[in-house]
């Protein structure tokens, strides 16, 4: 089996079921998992310009996204050379990632007959069980059953540990210029954390507000949590917020390991979330998953 994973997510979840070494080719945003090859070429690239400020980034999606114009790009020469048997691919979010309809068009014009599976939940269950469709595309069915096993039962830990707590209620902002509220299944995640959370739908798009909106809201805790970015870029970001949010206490967390990615670490990130919550009844997570601040 050659697997090629044109999404993050996919790539952690290939990881996580032990099919490093099947890895063929990936996205630049992607790790190695163990046991991959070092040389496991990139075909999957970010057209964004780099070092645009978060309103220059919306900003630009917006004109590329009014203009029809792809937010990646992929290499079909270097897909081809790959030689893949299956693609794991997305039609979750255009702005994250390529679109499972591109892939299919590419592949009419490299003409292979890999198999695409496109994974695109939009809870956590979902989440789960597209862990449970790529390993059986993947010939691992007894390793994703395992896999998601473990995953569950972990999320029941922290059920029981937040169980008859008091219920905080958070603001979890996908992005803060302008500001977002994010949606899809990370409303699940705060619930699971054993918080209330503000503003968007379950299973629902991210929301657009204005930082009186939000204010409103009257949250408890606002959580930082920047779209496709690390711990440290969160708290930077944090900053910004505490002056539209005076007196809320502030959570940076890793959101592009533990929130957005649609893969087994939004299990890491509910526990993180949970301490962050209760850290009197959830154990304090790794170094660098996420930081409580005080309020602004």
């Amino acid at each position: 089996m050659r697997i090629a994973s044109l999404l993050p997510a996919a790539t952690e979840i290939v990881g996580a079921l032990g099919l490093g070494p099947a890895l063929v080719a990936r996205t630049f945003e992607c790790g190695l998992p163990t046991g991959a090859p070092r040389d496991v070429p990139v075909v999957v690239d970010t057209a964004i310009p780099p070092g645009l400020e978060p309103k220059e980034i919306d900003a630009w999606v917006a004109d590329r996204a009014a203009a029809g114009l792809p937010m990646y790009e992929l290499d079909r020469v270097a897909l081809a050379a790959a030689r893949p048997d299956l693609i794991l691919t997305q039609d979750l979010c255009r702005v994250c990632a390529l679109p499972a309809g591109t892939v299919e068009d590419a592949l009419a014009d490299i003409g292979t007959d890999a198999v695409v599976v496109s994974v695109d939940p939009h809870t956590l269950d979902e989440v789960l069980a597209a862990i449970l469709v790529v390993a059986r595309a993947a010939d691992a069915a007894d390793a994703g059953d395992r896999l998601v096993e473990g995953l569950r039962a972990r999320l029941a830990a922290v059920g029981e540990a937040v169980a008859g707590r008091p219920v905080p209620r958070v603001l979890m902002l996908e992005w803060t210029d302008p500001p977002y509220v994010a949606g899809h299944w990370v409303p699940e995640l705060v619930r699971r954390a054993g918080g209330e959370p503000l503003g968007a739908v379950a299973g629902g798009r991210s929301v657009a507000a204005d930082w009186a909106e939000l204010a409103a809201l009257r949250p408890d805790v606002a959580v930082v949590a920047p779209c496709g970015f690390g711990l440290a870029e969160a708290e930077r970001r944090a900053g910004g917020v505490a002056g539209h949010l005076p007196g809320v206490p502030l959570v940076a967390i890793d959101s592009a390991a533990y929130v957005v990615q649609a893969g087994p670490g939004l299990v890491d990130g509910v526990e993180a979330l949970a301490w962050a919550l209760h850290p009197e009844a959830v154990p304090e997570p790794p170094p660098g998953r996420v930081n409580r601040r005080p309020h602004g």
